[in-house]
């Protein structure tokens, strides 16, 4: 077995419940901060997955309740997803077929790289880096699929 475990399906994957652990990290100030918490991925009306995110954000000290909501739609090729926004604005692709997925998101002046990685039926990672003229930051999620 490889360093990545390959998803044929990415939706059929990853719907379920997810516990999710965060660390924020600002690589210009050093502040840190995290996020605990889980992540529903649910039927969506029409295709796809509602991914909606609750759970704790604490940044310098200060507790606070934080929520996401995001879309992950049908790709272009079978077995991948099209991640949109609540709104519905595109965020990213998502192809998990190798185990293994880059996609660049740009917002603005600031730019956000996503590497997302499989390591098993049970458990993945997302790390984005996030640069721009104001913001050098690293966020690193691990998901835990709930029983």
């Amino acid at each position: 077995m490889g360093e990545f475990w390959p998803v044929p399906d990415v939706l059929a994957h990853l719907a379920g419940r997810w516990r999710v652990a965060r660390t924020v990290r600002d690589l210009g100030t050093g502040d840190e901060g995290e996020f605990t918490g889980v992540t529903v991925f649910g039927p969506l009306d029409g295709a796809g997955l509602l991914h909606e995110e609750s759970g704790t954000f604490t940044w310098q000290g200060v507790a606070r309740p934080a929520t996401r909501t995001l879309r992950f739609l049908p790709g272009r090729a079978p077995g991948t997803a099209d991640v949109r926004f609540a709104d519905g604005r595109p965020f990213h692709d998502l192809d998990l077929t190798s185990g293994r997925h880059v996609a660049d998101h740009p917002c603005a002046a600031d730019l956000y790289r996503g590497e997302f990685t499989v390591r098993d039926a049970d458990h993945w990672r997302t790390v984005w880096r996030v640069r721009g003229p104001a913001k050098d930051l690293l966020l690193v999620t691990d998901y835990s699929r709930e029983a």
